[in-house]
């Protein structure tokens, strides 16, 4: 019996022996936690980088002249304005949500479904059917306050694009229907962009032969008009431009 406790012995003082301490253990610890913290944070870190890269989604909520009306679907505004801020590095998408021939009401009655959930901001053009239909600029004025009180309500920042009457619908009423846009901008302190068709209404080489659709030229020069005041509205949602590598 001795001998073979003795023979236990033996092998037991001839096996690697692994040491613990109090000191060794603290360090590994330490080291263990340190290494967890690192990869803790480098999860959250590319999931915040994650986040920052997501585009930002803009509705382009309007009539004929935001849906392209004969022109291609990639030479619509919303789609050349998306592909200019694509350029400068911006990270939105631009969705092309307007309807021909639609009154600023009828925008009004399609606003929910239309708008849905995870839209960060609205690009608002309504108008220039009211006004082609001499309809009364208070009715006009009552939709569009809806449609931006509506968005308000939903915490959806709006950039709004204005329209102006022409001169033959009469001064009473051209100063009625162009007061609209300005007065509601200021009241939902929206930014404002005085003129959808600024530099292209009334100009033939820059619309179609209706003279009253902008083409391919015409919509080059709306983008470019309106595109200073789509960066302050984009810097107002957080974006940032970066250049592409």
């Amino acid at each position: 019996m001795a001998s073979e406790i003795a023979r236990k012995s033996l092998l037991l003082n001839r096996m690697p022996q692994t040491r613990f301490d109090q000191r060794g253990d603290r360090r590994s610890f330490l080291r263990t936690g340190f290494v967890g913290l690192l990869f803790a944070s480098g999860l959250a870190r590319r999931a915040l980088s994650a986040e920052m890269e997501k585009p930002l989604k803009i509705i382009a909520f309007g009539d004929s002249l935001t849906a392209g009306f004969g022109l291609p679907t990639d030479e619509a505004p919303p789609a050349v304005l998306e592909k200019l801020l694509r350029a400068e590095g911006y990270q939105a998408t631009i969705v092309n949500a307007g309807v021909s021939g639609e009154t600023a009401t009828a925008g009004l009655a399609r606003l929910d479904w239309t708008i849905g959930d995870g839209a960060d901001g609205v690009i608002l053009e309504l108008g220039a059917n009211d006004m082609l239909r001499g309809i009364n600029p208070e009715v006009t004025r009552s939709a569009l306050d809806a449609i931006l009180s509506d968005l308000k309500a939903r915490k959806i920042m709006t950039l709004v694009a204005g329209m102006r009457a022409t001169p033959s619908l009469g001064r009473e009423y051209k100063t009625r229907f162009d007061a609209i846009y300005p007065a509601l901008a200021k009241k939902y302190d929206a930014l404002l962009y005085p003129f959808f068709l600024d530099g292209v209404a009334g100009v033939p080489d820059l619309n179609q032969n209706d003279g009253l659709h902008p083409n391919s030229a015409g919509v080059a020069r709306i983008v470019r008009g309106i595109m200073p005041t789509v960066r302050v509205f984009l810097e107002r949602l957080g974006a940032k431009a970066a250049k592409p590598q």
